[in-house]
């Protein structure tokens, strides 16, 4: 049996103009995350990253915490959606005075919804079902590489963790959309393959954050 971790990047600077890039706190839960992976014995034999700043800043804080001696791969398919030109594909999105950070939220997500809903696909750059495809493709050609009893490592963002968990707990699109709301900053998703087929063990998992310094949980 083989085992894929997924992880999201830590922390990205959201409402900054350069969004993709970590904060301070983005860049201190990489470490812990690659520390507590270390302290649980973890040892990858694969390690994979996409092609975003957020994921290559995330992969080499994880991997020099962790001590491991790993070259990091890159495979772009890995990468998010991109996040500007679906909200900007939108109608419903522009800049609102006086809104406060949870209304903010709330209509990002709804302009993501509006994405996934497949009703205005050719208003995208990037329609929701090609992201579903190069995700798929990514998460298959991962799985492939690793043989039995081998560990894989992969760096990406919460909407190709949320499409693979999704897909494998046969939940499509509403389970999607839900999951993708509340994955963490660098949390960590288990996926096992062997005998039984591809199947999820957990997700989200973040217990590395759990009890240590005050504003190291986030979700954005």
């Amino acid at each position: 049996m083989s085992v894929l971790l997924l992880v999201r990047h830590g922390q990205a600077s959201w409402g900054e103009a350069d969004y993709d890039r970590l904060s301070a706190v983005g860049e201190e839960q990489a470490r812990v995350l690659g520390a507590a992976l270390a302290a649980r014995g973890v040892r990858p034999d694969l390690v994979v990253r996409g092609s975003m700043l957020r994921h290559r800043q995330t992969a080499d804080g994880a991997v020099s915490a962790a001590g491991w001696d790993a070259t990091v791969g890159e495979d772009a398919d890995w990468d998010e959606f991109d996040h500007m030109s679906t909200l900007t594909g939108s109608v419903a999105w522009s800049e609102v005075e006086g809104e406060t950070y949870d209304e903010r939220v709330l209509r990002f997500e709804a302009t993501i919804d509006r994405w996934a809903s497949g009703e205005h696909d050719d208003e995208y750059r990037e329609s929701f079902p090609a992201f579903q495809q190069r995700v798929h493709g990514a998460f298959e050609r991962t799985v492939e590489r690793l043989e039995p009893k081998q560990t894989a490592v992969v760096f990406t963002s919460g909407g190709p963790v949320s499409w693979v968990a999704a897909t494998l707990a046969e939940g499509g699109l509403p389970a999607w959309s839900r999951l993708s709301k509340v994955v963490v900053n660098s949390s960590v998703t288990k996926v096992l393959s062997g005998r039984r087929g591809t199947n999820l063990l957990t997700f989200n998992d973040h217990s590395h954050l759990e009890g240590g310094a005050p504003g190291l949980l986030t979700y954005r």
